[in-house]
């Protein structure tokens, strides 16, 4: 779903910016310090890249809602839901089920059998330096795209605090969360995250929780009456309450829905930063915990967004929210102002901004470990890697995230940040998750099936995005004028995962190569018991 609409100059001022403002970097300033007293204790890479495995289940399961609870899901959703109604909820159903995927699949087996990185996995019984280098690349890649959709959400959101209306003022912003998210993690490394995660994931539920049983007050507990006054508002009346408002236009919008569909139900079982939390746990049993944890966190969050968009769409309406400094994504903080003025605001506002800073630092860190573990330590170096040098390549790659991250947040501005969350899924389930279910579960799974399926899953994601009406030929691309667009749907699962999926297949029954039988009875053995995952995979 894209419903990006440019900035529109208003003078109208959401609550008070200073006490916003206040509260902002009261909640920046207590975050580092808790990263500045993590940092002194992560001293290894394990510790740096998997918080030295000492973290309980439900201290990661919280982490894990923390992580997978990002902009998207409170500022995206709630303001998806409030303009297309059922069309919009459709993304809390996609991103709760897609758990249930996650669980039963690949949480624990993944445990098991890696160290650090998703890698560890993918080329146990494989050629190290082929899938290891391509496994980077499609860890990189998801990371950006998700990247993009937190900067371009801290954007519309400190815009609406402070009332910056002009996109250079946004760019600042994005500026700035670029550079807090490098100090992050550049001292508090995965332990230093994983406790900004757990805090932030208690608050957000908390606040959600709170503007859910708020909001259902104003209309005596009745949510029905609260959906009768978001259908008197919204200029499409009683469509909201029905399929298709978005997706159900035509056939091409149908089949984008799908694709949409597939994407984020198995999107969540291939994202490395999701993934890459079950190492900071000590078992296996922990890990399968932390998955039960993170899904009843998760669950009563999403069940909270049905209430808090349909009470923006009734309290706001869709007007009021596309013409607020950041659009569609203002629908959570406009309807914290409605409720409980600039207190609220400053609050919830300080909430989604630290949901922000904790997904960033969570991002950066997977892609910081996946480069250096995994290219640099793996391939690249001609000696092994101490532990000092390792963590040193990975903070040298944490800079080169973030300012990658800066520019693509500048370029995304004003996009709907839960549709470009959906992106980084599609790329997610075409260049990883057909690769880890086949490194799992297949005997005859190859070097050249593993190459195939990750660089194949990878390309055919990104350059149909690239030539789609997201980049072009629509008023809400994010290149308004140009138009370039050759393939008619705005998320590519329904082709490109099918397609990773096919290419693995083809690669592994095409190659006359012959696998290690050993090292195929070791993998399965460690993935279902976890006996010997402590122990280094071999180079």
């Amino acid at each position: 779903m894209n419903v990006a609409t440019p900035l529109l100059q208003t003078t109208a001022t959401v609550g008070n910016p200073l006490v916003n403002i206040g509260i902002f970097v009261a909640f920046v300033v207590v975050t580092l310090v808790i990263v500045i007293r993590a940092s002194k204790t992560s001293n290894s890479s394990a510790d740096y890249y998997a918080g030295g495995r000492g973290f309980s289940g439900t201290q990661n399961g919280t982490a894990i809602a923390g992580d997978y609870l990002s902009a998207a899901s409170f500022l995206g959703i709630v303001g998806a839901i409030a303009l297309y109604g059922y069309d919009g909820f459709l993304y809390s159903i996609g991103f709760l089920v897609a758990w249930l995927v996650a669980l039963l699949l690949v949480a624990e087996l993944l445990r098991n059998t890696g160290r650090f990185t998703m890698a560890d996995v993918l080329s146990f019984r494989l050629r190290q330096r082929p899938v290891r280098i391509a496994a980077a690349f499609g860890t990189m890649a998801v990371c950006l795209f998700y990247l993009l959709a937190q900067m371009a959400g801290a954007g519309g959101l400190v815009a609406l605090l402070l009332n910056i209306t002009d996109a250079a003022g946004q760019a600042l912003v994005i500026v700035v969360v670029g550079v807090l998210m490098i100090v992050y993690v550049l001292i508090g490394g995965m332990k230093g995250t994983t406790y900004v995660q757990i805090i932030k994931a208690i608050l957000l539920i908390a606040a959600a929780a709170v503007m859910t049983v708020w909001s259902l007050a104003l209309f005596g507990f009745d949510f029905n009456g609260m959906l009768g006054a978001a259908v008197d508002i919204h200029p499409k009346g009683e469509a909201i309450l029905e399929p298709g408002l978005q997706y159900g236009k035509n056939f091409t919008t149908r089949l984008d829905f799908l694709s949409l569909g597939l994407a984020l139900v198995l999107g969540t079982a291939g994202l490395p930063h999701v993934l890459m939390r079950f190492y900071t746990v000590p078992t296996a049993k922990e890990a399968r915990k932390s998955v039960v944890w993170a899904i009843v966190l998760i669950g009563a969050f999403y069940l909270f967004t049905l209430v808090l968009g349909t009470g923006a769409g009734a309290l706001i309406g869709p007007e009021r929210i596309l013409a607020a400094p950041g659009g569609v994504n203002s629908a959570a903080p406009l309807l914290a102002f409605e409720l409980g003025g600039s207190i609220l605001l400053g609050l919830v506002s300080a909430v989604a901004f630290a949901t922000i800073l904790a997904v960033v630092a969570g991002l950066a860190i997977t892609a910081a470990a996946s480069f250096a573990h995994d290219v640099y330590g793996s391939v690249i170096a001609k000696k092994p890697l101490t532990p000092q040098e390792e963590v040193r390549i990975g903070k040298i790659t944490v800079v080169v995230i973030g300012v990658l991250a800066i520019v693509g947040g500048i370029a995304a501005q004003g996009q709907n940040v839960a549709f470009l969350v959906a992106l980084a899924f599609a790329v997610a389930a075409s260049a990883n998750l057909p690769t880890i279910l086949y490194s799992l579960f297949w005997k005859g799974f190859t070097t050249r099936g593993a190459v195939w399926s990750m660089y194949g899953g990878l390309i055919s994601a990104i350059v149909l995005i690239v030539f789609s009406p997201v980049m072009s030929g629509a008023e809400t691309s994010m290149i308004p004028g140009a138009d370039f667009a050759l393939f008619p749907l705005k998320n590519p699962g329904i082709v490109s995962i099918p397609l990773a999926f096919l290419l693995g297949w083809l690669g592994s029954v095409t190659s006359k190569e012959a696998e290690d039988p050993d090292k195929q009875a070791e993998m399965e053995v460690r993935s279902l018991t976890g006996v010997g995952a402590e122990k280094p995979v071999q180079h």
